[in-house]
């Protein structure tokens, strides 16, 4: 490319046309040479007559100069100029192989189009001097194959950040899969500092140059919500400290109609030079419990989205003695010690059960209260039912009452002796007794038990086969200290002993805020580790994804619990929202543990960023310039002659209006169904092919559907429209009733939009033919570059367990009987939905009653679209085998796309066959 100034020229050698215009201009200013003078006498009659036309001698002087113009901005337009030709990126002047490093993590995404943007302009330079260009992101580092670089532009729009930071073996991995080669290389960093990028650097710098792109814009990241002194608080970060800045954080949430609203907004600010500051809320309970996320507004990335767990929600707890009046003797008070242990914890309520009753609290403590009233009693067990927690506590009340003596009580988890227990005391021969050990199954499984930890009184539980199930605690001679009883939803809780210190010193110990918590009658702890939660399963409910929108989590698999807590963010433990028993954990991008500091690159890596100004072509501009000159000259050519009068110049009006409209339609389409191939599409049958970015392939992908949809109109009577290509990220999929998939190992995975597409397809009743085309070097299943793909490309897809096609499926008799599925390739590993388990044979019927549904994906590798491609004649575009049998392979590869495409629109009529004989019983006959 040339440069002269800020403008570049890829085609600078069409500049010399400049000269000519002298010499164009001497042409048209020309004068013909004057005619020989002769008189003839008749010509006096003509004497005074004038002419209404009359025709100028000479072209002006302005329309010169504006043909002059016009010639001067065609020659201008071809030979494309470009303004800021190194603009918007690394100004790479090898001409070797470019692969570009995207860190493409959660901090690359507030500013990701961008970065888009820059890559565009970059991936156009590359394309300008014929360099092939591989792309690399480190967060799902794959192996880079270089390419024309006018490929991989086609794809930008799936190539999309991930809601996690590269890890140590991600870089590990990248550095494995490096091209072979030397290469010279952009790394489009995300600006955060990490150790791993260090053998990186040095394994690109071995290759060639190493260019570092990294934006200037702020990041910012918002810690996980903690809970403290009565107010949430929100910790904020800054990667770089700056001038004052003032923030917005939002607290969404359901309103109390249950639509998503905006709860909270209120305003951080950072100090000068501060990279840190702290937000205070002072929630109400009910409010804190509608909150679903807090977020930084503007931000735009995940980092700066933190989701609320069971941490933050304090739990309401109800508390009541049976005899508070202690005469300010406060050690002494019942209520003393569960006060200290949840007030911290949880919101304590305050008043009688008929009081506490309707605002529903999570838990009701009644500490030494014996017996209910009838009405009190049924509206306690009722809220039980819908999942209340119930926890009692013992004491002279109770033990001197009949409540749970005969039979056992409702709101009691078992029947109790008559009196108390006294060990240990001035009228007993014993001792003291401590607790055992818990068992695996119990709540408390796990805690710790302190020696000073004993019982000197208590009150015993009637022996029962279910007391030892429902016993969760015990004294070291066997005798019940904690029993529990599921009632409904909710469960009943009895501790033998007092909520004070009378008969034991459980209340004095640490261990007595522990059994609470396990208990979960106060919140619970806000970072487990992931010892704690060992051997559990953890599902996720909502997940982040790198912009900071909350998804859900579909049919992503569970998490066991020691990697929810322990191991780092990635594909297989996305942040977000997950569920266990009876708690939810969030796992947030930003912790406090994380490390939030800018990138140091050495000195000898040039850095760049966004500052500069972008690429521009102009070429488009120029030439259009030039069209509109043309046009001027046209008009004033039939000015300047006379011919623009009256009827002449409207037309001639009308004309150049058209003209000028017609213009902006010369433009590339853009991407995206247009609404009249939408309406087309659906109002008749059109097959359609997932756009891959690779021209070669859906150009054949195209032609293939094509030749069935020919096909199709010829044999049955479906007659199909063109067939089209489908981009996922911004076509409507519903119009089509099968897709065609042809997976190559380069292509990128659809974004979450596009697969909550795919899943919608899916399930309405759409079809996807997965067709890998390596069916000649591997099976389904093998580890092909196209099988991996597939794996990695379906992997978020609700897609039902398969089988291979059995000989008895529908699809082998839907029109064409058939037992082999071939294409291009001859491959027999095609797999469709599996049958139900209790599919049988039928007598009288050849087939089972198969697939009552019709199967949402086929999947294989015999490239069907290269065996239906045909051109524009008729005539078939690739050719298979030789002769008669390549014929014959051809011919049944259509029959199985036509037997696809009338399974996919007629269903199972096929399969119902198997009811004929019971209908014919029926009729008798």
């Amino acid at each position: 490319m040339t440069m002269l100034g800020p403008l570049g020229f890829t085609a600078p050698w069409l500049l010399l046309g400049f000269l000519a215009l002298p010499i164009l201009w001497l042409i048209l200013r020309a004068v013909p040479p004057a005619p020989i003078r002769r008189r003839f006498p008749g010509v006096a009659l003509l004497l005074g007559l004038t002419d209404d036309d009359q025709v100028t001698d000479r072209t002006p002087w302005w329309l010169l100069l504006m043909r002059m113009l016009a010639m001067a901005a065609v020659i201008l337009g071809l030979a494309g100029p470009v303004l800021n030709p190194r603009g918007g990126g690394a100004e790479q002047t090898g001409s070797g192989p470019l692969l570009v490093v995207m860190d493409a993590s959660w901090s690359s995404a507030s500013d990701w189009t961008q970065r888009r943007q820059a890559l565009d302009t970059l991936l156009t330079r590359a394309e300008r001097q014929s360099r092939p260009v591989a792309l690399m992101r480190l967060t799902a580092p794959e192996r880079a194959e270089f390419q024309a670089a006018g490929v991989l532009r086609s794809r930008l729009q799936g190539i999309l950040p991930e809601p996690w930071q590269p890890d140590d073996a991600a870089v590990v991995r990248a550095i494995a899969v490096l091209p072979d080669g030397d290469f010279d290389s952009y790394w489009m960093s995300d600006g955060l500092a990490r150790a791993s990028r260090a053998p990186l650097l040095a394994a690109l710098e071995a290759r060639g140059e190493v260019t570092v792109f990294e934006s200037p814009r702020a990041h910012y990241a918002l810690l996980p919500a903690t809970y403290a002194d009565g107010n949430v608080l929100l910790t904020l970060r800054r990667l770089r400290p700056g001038p004052e800045a003032e923030l917005s954080v939002a607290a969404h949430g359901l309103d109390p109609a249950g639509n998503p609203a905006v709860l909270v907004r209120a305003p951080a600010l950072f100090e000068q030079g501060a990279s840190e500051t702290e937000l205070a809320l002072a929630l109400p309970a009910e409010l804190r419990a509608r909150i679903t996320r807090f977020e930084i507004e503007g931000a735009r990335s995940a980092g700066a989205v933190a989701l609320p767990d069971d941490s933050l929600r304090r739990r309401e707890v109800a508390l009541m003695a049976g005899n508070e009046n202690r005469e300010g003797l406060e050690l002494l008070a019942p209520l003393h010690f569960l006060h200290k242990a949840l007030e911290p914890s949880a919101d304590l309520l305050d008043g009688s059960l008929q009081e506490v009753l309707p605002a529903n609290p999570d838990v009701i403590v009644l500490a030494d209260v014996a017996t209910l009233a009838p009405g009190e009693a049924q509206g306690v067990l009722d809220w039980v039912e819908q999942g209340g927690t119930l926890l009692r506590f013992a004491g002279p009340r109770l033990a001197a009452s009949d409540v749970s003596r005969s039979e056992e009580d409702p709101l009691m988890p078992v029947r109790l002796r008559v009196g108390g227990r006294s060990v240990g005391g001035a009228m007993s021969w014993g001792e003291p007794k401590s607790l055992a050990p818990f068992p695996e199954d119990s709540p408390f499984a796990g805690l710790d038990i302190p020696p000073d930890v004993t019982v000197s009184s208590q009150v015993m539980a009637q022996p029962d086969p279910t007391l030892a199930t429902r016993s969760i605690a015990q004294l070291t001679d066997g005798t019940p200290l904690v029993t529990r009883k599921r009632v409904g939803q909710g469960q009943v809780v009895l501790f033998h002993v007092t909520a004070n210190a009378e008969w034991s010193s459980l209340p004095l110990s640490g261990l007595f805020v522990s059994m609470l918590e396990r208990l979960a009658v106060s919140s619970m702890p806000a970072a487990p580790t992931p010892e704690d939660l060992a051997g559990t399963i953890w599902q996720p409910i909502r997940v982040l994804d790198a912009f900071g929108r909350v998804a859900d989590a579909g049919i992503l698999p569970g998490v066991a619990g020691e990697a929810v807590m322990g191991d780092s963010l990635g594909p297989d433990l996305r942040p977000g929202l997950y569920q266990g028993e009876d708690r939810s954990l969030a796992r947030n991008v930003a912790g406090p543990d994380m490390a939030f500091d800018p990138a140091a690159w050495p000195d000898r890596i040039a850095v760049e960023g966004l500052s500069r100004p972008q690429e521009t072509p102009l070429a488009g501009w120029v030439l259009g310039l030039a069209v509109l000159l043309l046009m001027a000259d046209v008009i004033a050519s039939l000015a300047l002659s006379g011919r623009l009068t009256g009827a002449r110049a409207a037309r001639a009006a009308v004309v150049g209006i058209a003209l000028l409209l017609a213009v902006p339609q010369a433009r590339a389409q853009e991407p995206g169904l247009t609404d009249d191939a939408a309406i087309l599409a659906a109002s008749e049958v059109t097959l359609a092919h997932v756009i891959t970015g690779d021209a070669q392939i859906d150009d054949m992908a195209l032609a293939g559907l094509r030749g069935l949809s020919d096909v199709l109109f010829f044999r049955t009577s479906v007659e199909p429209a063109d067939p089209m290509g489908v981009d996922l990220e911004t076509d409507e999929l519903a119009f089509f009733p099968l897709i065609y998939w042809p997976v190559t190992a380069t292509q990128p995975a659809p974004s979450a939009a596009a697969y909550a597409k795919l899943n919608d397809y899916l399930r309405s009743g759409g079809m996807i033919l997965f067709d890998t085309r390596d069916a000649d070097v591997a099976s389904f299943g093998a580890a092909s570059p196209e099988g991996r793909k597939l794996q990695a490309l379906a992997a978020p897809l609700d897609i039902p367990p398969l089988e291979p096609i059995p000989q008895d499926h529908v699809l082998t008799r839907t029109f064409y009987l058939l037992q082999d599925f071939p294409g291009r390739y001859a491959g027999r590993d095609v797999w469709v939905e599996a049958a139900a388990p209790d599919a049988e044979m039928i007598e009288g019927m050849p087939f089972r009653n198969l697939n009552d549904n019709v199967t949402p994906v086929v999947i294989g590798g015999n490239d069907w679209a290269a065996a239906w491609a045909t051109g524009a004649r008729g005539t078939p575009l690739v050719r298979m085998g030789s002769g008669f049998a390549g014929e014959r392979q051809r011919e049944i590869a259509y029959r199985f796309g036509v037997n696809l495409v009338m399974y996919v629109l007629t269903g199972n009529y096929k399969s119902d066959q198997v009811h004929v004989p019971a209908l014919l019983d029926r009729l008798g006959q």
